[in-house]
């Protein structure tokens, strides 16, 4: 048996890749996809909270290129500095892309009961908790952004 490291590395990959051709005709990726639910679930988010929200990494080249794509696509609007906004065309189109995952969930989730998916983020957000909490000796270690994903292949 692979460890669980691998089976990580490939599940995320296939998500990605996945994701990335379900949502290509509306001119989002995957990370686009996640920047427009974090936008979504707090309207005013700052860029500053974005990588938290998202759990990658402040400065990511990713991020950047995700969160202009979407301010250029009309997805968002900057209605301050360093904030974005949901626009008004933007919420009717992530609407029907919603739609659309919500049929790539299912997919993906194929075979996989509610209970096993309920088991499998429970272990993998435990086993997070476990390597990102502080132990006695060593520095503090920021723990990644919680939250699990109410639906199979949430992100």
């Amino acid at each position: 048996m692979k460890p669980i490291g691998y089976w990580l590395n490939r599940t995320d990959q296939a998500l990605t890749a996945s994701m990335d051709s379900a949502l290509a005709e509306f001119g989002l990726t995957r990370l686009g996809w996640q920047v427009l639910n974090a936008v979504e679930d707090d309207p005013q988010i700052s860029d500053a909270d974005l990588p938290a929200a998202l759990a990658v990494d402040p400065g990511s080249a990713a991020l950047a290129a995700a969160v202009e794509a979407v301010l250029a696509g009309g997805w968002v609007t900057r209605p301050g500095p360093g904030r974005l906004a949901p626009t008004d065309d933007g919420r009717l189109r992530t609407a029907e892309v919603a739609r659309r995952m919500a049929a790539f969930r299912a997919a993906s989730a194929a075979g996989i009961t509610r209970e096993e998916y309920v088991t499998a983020v429970t272990v993998l957000e435990r086993m997070t908790r476990n390597l990102t909490a502080p132990r006695e000796g060593t520095p503090d270690r920021r723990e990644p952004a919680a939250g699990s994903a109410p639906h199979p292949a949430g992100s």
